[in-house]
Formats: structure tokens, sequence, C-alpha cells
């Protein structure tokens, strides 16, 4: 049988409470349980004596028959000096995923080009100050040539649909 000391949360919604238990392994986190060692109070400040209540005594004993804590029950129980807990490092663990860094290689990549859009923009307002006043005259004429096409355009549809009418 392999056993764990671990937590086994007790308490109301949103007001958590846990009591320190030996329990089977294979048990469910808040069923039969062999013997409670102690309690954590998340709810209390960090400081206060009653947060973690842990009968270090019996801790040792569990430990010494081969009971393996969690994580969170390791930190109680090296606070307390029953087991000392390896110090874990991670250096990898503020590394970027591969997803994250390809969203931040298009953000950049977006970034540039807006800037060279912008940029573009900028340079040919500045060309079209610097043009004599004189090709706004020009550009004249050849807005009227759209407009004659224009009643062209109308008189199509309406042959369609006399077109139409002498078909049905």
């Amino acid at each position: 049988m392999a056993t764990s000391i671990r937590l086994s949360r007790g308490g109301s919604k949103k007001r958590p409470y846990y009591r320190i238990v030996v329990a089977d392994s294979r048990a469910p986190r808040d069923g039969k349980f062999i013997e409670r060692i102690g309690s954590y109070n998340p709810v209390l400040p960090k400081g206060d004596e009653k947060r973690v209540v842990l009968d270090t005594e019996r801790a040792k004993h569990w430990v010494a028959a081969g009971a393996q804590p969690t994580d969170r029950v390791a930190r109680f129980l090296d606070a307390a000096g029953v087991k000392e807990r390896p110090a874990r490092n991670n250096p990898n663990k503020a590394v970027p995923g591969q997803k994250a860094k390809d969203r931040a290689e298009d953000r950049a990549t977006k970034a540039a080009e807006a800037q060279e859009t912008a940029d573009a923009a900028r340079a040919a307002a500045e060309e079209a100050a610097k043009a004599p006043v004189e090709a706004p005259a020009d550009e004249a004429p050849a807005v009227e040539a759209p407009a004659e096409d224009a009643p062209v355009a109308e008189e199509a549809p309406a042959e369609e649909a006399a077109a139409e009418k002498t078909e049905g």
C-alpha cells in the first residue's frame, strides 16, 4: 500500500480549510484517510502560527515509514524541520513558448509594415506639398470624361428591361 501525506479540503465555498492527512494514494482527495496529522488554513495571514498546525512527531513517523508528501505538504514539512525539501531550479520557466514567440514575431512584422506605410504616406504628403499649384488644373478634364460615359450606362439597363418584356 502506497501512502501519501497530502491535503484534504474542507470548509465552505470560497473559504477553504485543509486537513493534513496520511492516506492511501489511491483514495479520493477528500475521502478515507489513515490519520490526520495537522491542518492548514490559507485564509489566515502568513505570519499567523495557526495557519499551519502540524504534529511533527507523527509526521516524522510517517515519513520514516515511507509516506510520500505532496509538493505543498513537503513545504510545510521542510518549514517544520521534519523532512528536507530539495530546492528546485527551472531556468526555462520564464522563457516564452513557441506560439508566444511566433505571435511576438508576427506583431513585430505588422508593426514594421505599418511604420513603412506611415512613412510612405508622410513622404507622399510632403511631395504633394512641394508640387506646383498648376497640377490640379491639369487633372480637371480627366474628371469630366467619366461623366460622359454615365448616361450610356443608364440606357443599357433600360434596353435590357424592354427586351425582357417582349420575350415574356
